[in-house]
């Protein structure tokens, strides 16, 4: 699957990091990993840390796929808002997905600390809106998360121009939210996981996977066979393939990354921003540059998708200088990549019947980075004899 194209910011300011070989011998592990961005490093530390051997493999070089397009925005929030997530699958599975992403965070926290990895800040989030239209829907969306427990205000036009510097009609500021580097987040987690005996390689494709009730067998297209008792599938949106229903939409996004500026307002240094109105838009600073991102189009063909590069990008850069008109954006990279959205914006984590002894990592959405740490954890807990550690609004038969 071509999940990206152009020139992907956190990539090209990383290169590559760290070698890795493609596997070349037969071998056996407790664990198999398919996947080697964010989502798999991550499921490989939660394992080693928990003493269960584990493989990882990836057909790209490591980081390649969808986590070197990320552009790392950290967030509780889930795409499908939390008052209107609670009218699909109820007030307290709704507020508990929200509590779990907001924890989540602060688990990738602790995880860096670990490894050494300094590139994580947590910093605050605005969630703003400049519809005129009386629908309520930031009011209600406040009023959902503060009744949850998180810490949010309400803020009205003049309150958001004095705190921000530029013109909305309302927004929700949240305390809680963080900004890091998943691609060389990403290589630190696989550098620490090898150091403890996790066995990483990339530039391997897989031909055939044999499922059976004692264990799994992989193949490459080289011949070489692993086998493993269990399998988990951390490919994000090429892991559709494995399943055989409609569980995500996939979709192109768009993003740009400015030339370094000089100065840059403190309040756009200490926050994420998230306009709700349609065409989205999103952005956050790195490194004395700004990103932005959005401006999505609901269909996957990456022919059309990379057509539409430029002209997307222009009209981001355009919607960021509208707001604010004195910061000189100029263009210095720009990618184009593919994502998904479920029916509920939450993830499919845990098993699945139709291929025993398998385990799936997927996190769909904007908030992949935070669902992929609460996979690793619970299905490593699942693993180890834990039951009901996974919520049933993250399965397959919810």
């Amino acid at each position: 699957m071509d999940l990206k194209s152009g020139y992907p910011y956190f990539l090209l300011k990383n290169g590559l990091n760290q070698n890795y070989e493609s596997l070349k011998n037969n071998c056996s592990t407790s664990v198999v990993i398919l996947g080697g961005g964010i989502s798999g490093a991550l499921m490989a530390y939660a394992l080693i840390k928990n003493g269960i051997e584990c493989i990882v493999i990836d057909k790209r070089p490591i980081g390649f796929g969808s986590t070197s397009a990320s552009t790392s925005l950290l967030q509780y929030e889930i795409d499908t808002p939390l008052h209107q997530l609670s009218k699909q699958i109820g007030h307290q599975e709704a507020s508990q997905a929200y509590t779990l992403c907001s924890n989540a965070i602060d688990m990738l926290k602790e995880i860096a600390e670990e490894i050494g990895f300094v590139d994580f800040k947590y910093c605050s989030s605005l969630y703003f809106s400049h519809t005129k239209s009386k629908n309520n829907f930031l009011r209600n969306e406040f009023e959902s998360r503060r009744d949850a427990g998180f810490d949010v205000r309400y803020l009205n036009e003049e309150e958001i121009l004095k705190e921000f510097g530029f013109h909305s009609k309302e927004a929700i500021f949240s305390g809680k939210a963080a900004k890091t580097d998943a691609y060389l987040f990403t290589h630190f987690l696989h550098k620490y996981n090898r150091d403890r005996g996790a066995k990483i390689y990339e530039s391997t494709n897989i031909k055939n996977i044999r499922h059976n009730k004692t264990g799994i067998e992989v193949t490459t297209d080289k011949g070489y066979v692993i086998t493993a008792q269990k399998i988990i599938y951390a490919t994000g949106y090429e892991a559709v393939k494995q399943v055989d229903r409609s569980i995500v939409k996939l979709k192109s996004t768009y993003a740009c990354v400015s030339e370094r500026l000089d100065t840059i307002p403190d309040a756009l240094k200490q926050t994420i921003f998230w306009n709700t109105d349609d065409p989205y838009l999103y952005f956050r600073e790195d490194d004395q540059r700004i990103i932005i991102g959005g401006r999505d189009e609901n269909y996957y063909d990456p022919e059309k998708r990379d057509k539409l590069l430029h002209k997307k990008t222009e009209r981001l850069k355009q919607d960021f200088v509208k707001l604010f008109p004195g910061i000189e954006f100029k263009i210095q990279f720009s990618w184009a990549g593919t994502f998904g959205s479920t029916k509920d914006g939450l993830p499919y984590i845990g098993a699945y019947d139709k291929k025993p002894n398998s385990y799936f990592a997927l996190g769909f959405g904007g908030n992949g980075i935070t669902f992929s740490a609460l996979a690793a954890d619970m299905i490593t807990r699942h693993i180890k004899g834990e039951r009901d550690c996974i919520p049933k609004m993250f399965s397959f038969d919810r």
